[in-house]
């Protein structure tokens, strides 16, 4: 399978590394062209490509940039692309990053919103895991505790397609739905950076509280935000937490979810 990637920011790198280490063929693309990815390239064997470039002759196409910058991708963008190409939604929407996005605040589910920004329909996955996570706890297929991951979408071999990709690089998978379900596995969900097992993800899926998830996405970023070391003066970011940490902060928003039989 050849895999194209738009982003190689902090999430985007993992992905490429772990898409590599299970052997994939992968290309790659960002805002700052084939030039400033040299060194992703040396130590991951992956082709750097004009964003143009990476859309094309590819079987799965992961975007994984801010929702603010979906709208920045050259128009027309997939026409380019196969037609059979699997493109991949890996964005979740914060607004204090992206800005106000009128049609999301208004309640239309994100990855609708990027389906309809770039004309072709996509599937979910790989939003609701920490970057760090994504990169240090994946196991061998029947490992005790391993991580599961929602994937939605309304094409149902495709979405057969990529939980094949995602047991390979070291992940369960559940299938949470349809596109415009997808506001499940959205940030204030309870399965949003919280590395569920397998039948957590199953039981948690089901009891998703749509109308709490803008509270819950505010509450986890601020009980993220407090176990981060950042700037007293400024918030910026000066060192992430560990992934454990991360998800712990996540769950703590959670918890009667969590602990319901």
């Amino acid at each position: 399978m050849n895999i194209g990637v738009i982003g190689t920011g902090q999430i985007g790198e993992v992905i490429i590394r772990k898409l590599r280490g299970a052997g994939y063929s992968v290309k790659m693309a960002n805002s700052r062209g084939p030039e400033s990815l040299k060194y992703l390239a040396a130590t991951t064997g992956t082709m750097p490509a004009s964003v143009e470039q990476v859309v094309q002759d590819v079987d799965m196409l992961f975007i994984v940039v801010p929702q603010k910058a979906i709208p920045e991708l050259p128009k027309g963008l997939l026409s380019k692309a196969k037609r059979d190409t699997i493109v991949i939604d890996v964005g979740n929407y914060y607004p204090f990053r992206d800005g106000r996005i009128d049609e999301i605040e208004n309640g239309l589910t994100e990855s609708v919103w990027v389906e309809r920004q770039i004309g072709r329909p996509v599937v979910k996955v790989l939003n609701t895991i920490p970057s760090k996570a994504l990169m240090a706890a994946g196991c061998p297929a029947g490992s005790r505790d391993r991580v599961a991951l929602p994937i939605s979408g309304d094409n149902t071999k495709a979405k057969e397609i990529v939980a094949q990709l995602i047991d390979r690089i070291g992940f369960d998978s559940v299938d949470a739905g349809t596109i415009a379900e997808s506001w499940r596995q959205q940030p204030g969900s309870p399965v949003y950076c919280t590395n569920p097992t397998k039948e957590e993800l199953q039981k948690w899926l089901k009891n998703v509280d749509r109308s709490s998830l803008v509270t819950n996405r505010e509450k986890g970023t601020k009980a993220l935000f407090a176990v981060e070391h950042r700037d007293h003066r400024t918030g910026a970011l000066i060192k992430r937490a560990d992934y454990q940490t991360t998800v712990n902060a996540h769950r703590s928003v959670h918890h009667e979810i969590m602990n319901s039989k």
